[in-house]
């Protein structure tokens, strides 16, 4: 079988404020062709042997490792207690402590996770045909909202945001905007993931090549 290509990731663009208080911080993104699918059996095991490995004596750890106290670092740099909003692998870890394993749902949600858990780098899946233009991260504006419509909720101006040309896609390591996405009509993927400051680039792009790699193999 032919060797799937590694698609091509986009570097995000970092508000001047935000550069300049973390020089290290990244955003990037990849496409796929993908959408709203049942996990397929190849992935459902990969996460199962993941769930083998991954097992309570790590999960009580697992802060201490440097991609996760990274994040756990810079949570509190942006105003964060990751004592109560748990890092996104930390939160992975204690969800798979609870539930005995990592329960699968979509094709989407179990790539994330996959990738989530073999590099500690969070990645996020939005509906390609939603994003209008290129995604960058800066400052919630005045008055801005998450989501278009009638239950859109309003942004405490000044929160870190990952936004599109059209505005807020997503509140950083918080909710994502409805109406982007993906939905039964999905067929193209935009991954994007946030780089904290400290963790290596091989981590931070490793991450969403796993993740567009899991959903266009399987």
């Amino acid at each position: 079988m032919e060797a799937l290509s590694e698609p091509v990731l986009h570097e995000g663009a970092i508000d001047a404020v935000l550069a300049a208080e973390f020089p290290d911080l990244r955003l990037a993104w990849v496409s796929v062709a993908a959408g709203l699918r049942r996990t397929p059996p190849e992935l459902r095991e990969r996460l199962g042997m993941l769930a083998d490995r991954f097992h309570g004596a790590r999960a009580l750890t697992i802060r201490r490792e440097p991609v996760p106290a990274a994040y756990r670092v810079f949570f509190r740099h942006i105003g964060l207690d990751p004592d109560v909003q748990r890092t996104p692998i930390e939160a992975a870890a204690v969800r798979r402590l609870l539930r005995g394993g990592f329960v699968s749902g979509s094709a989407i949600d179990d790539a994330l996770v996959l990738a989530l858990m073999e590099t500690g780098v969070p990645v996020w899946a939005l509906d390609a045909a939603r994003v209008e233009g290129a995604l960058g991260l800066r400052a919630a504006r005045p008055g801005e909202r998450l989501g278009a419509g009638e239950y859109a909720d309003d942004l405490t101006p000044g929160r870190i945001v990952v936004a599109d040309g059209a505005g807020p896609v997503a509140v950083l390591f918080g909710a994502t905007a409805p109406d982007r996405l993906p939905s039964r009509d999905t067929a193209r993927l935009l991954l994007f993931s946030v780089g904290a400051p400290g963790v290596p680039a091989l981590h931070f792009e490793e991450a969403l090549h796993c993740c567009a790699e899991a959903l266009d193999g399987g």
